[in-house]
């Protein structure tokens, strides 16, 4: 799968701004899977020439009729396109879980849960409970 980009890891960093142009279908599929698990907008690229900028929410892989579902940017219903119409996947959109790890969550919250506890602590002390 040619990457238009960088020729580096795909999971060491954010697929923001990649375009993925696959040669086979087992390329398309692979490029789908990377587009599917994105949290953000990709735009296709069709073989007609078409670009379809949207949020990919569902994949179906068979032997006969693959296809991905996305939600369009510009269109209000969903749309399903088939696997062998893909001639590229760009990574357009902003990747908003990008720099965001498990760790970083449960650090915020229980730096939160903290912060409240001292303000429960703070009014009860107020009122004269403690």
């Amino acid at each position: 799968m040619t990457d238009t980009k960088n020729h580096i890891a795909v999971s060491a960093c954010s697929l923001e701004g990649r375009v993925f142009a696959p040669h086979s279908a087992a390329e398309t599929a692979e490029a789908v899977e990377l587009a599917f698990d994105y949290r953000g907008d990709v735009t296709v690229v069709l073989r007609s020439g078409e670009s379809v900028a949207g949020y990919i929410y569902n994949r179906h892989i068979s032997a006969d009729d693959s296809y991905l579902e996305l939600f369009p940017a510009d269109q209000p219903d969903p749309r399903r396109i088939p696997y062998h119409e893909i001639a590229s996947i760009a990574f357009t959109g902003e990747d908003t879980a990008n720099g965001k790890s498990w760790e970083t969550w449960v650090s915020k919250k229980e730096s939160e849960r903290r912060a409240e506890a001292e303000k429960i602590e703070a009014d009860a002390r107020t009122r004269g409970y403690l």
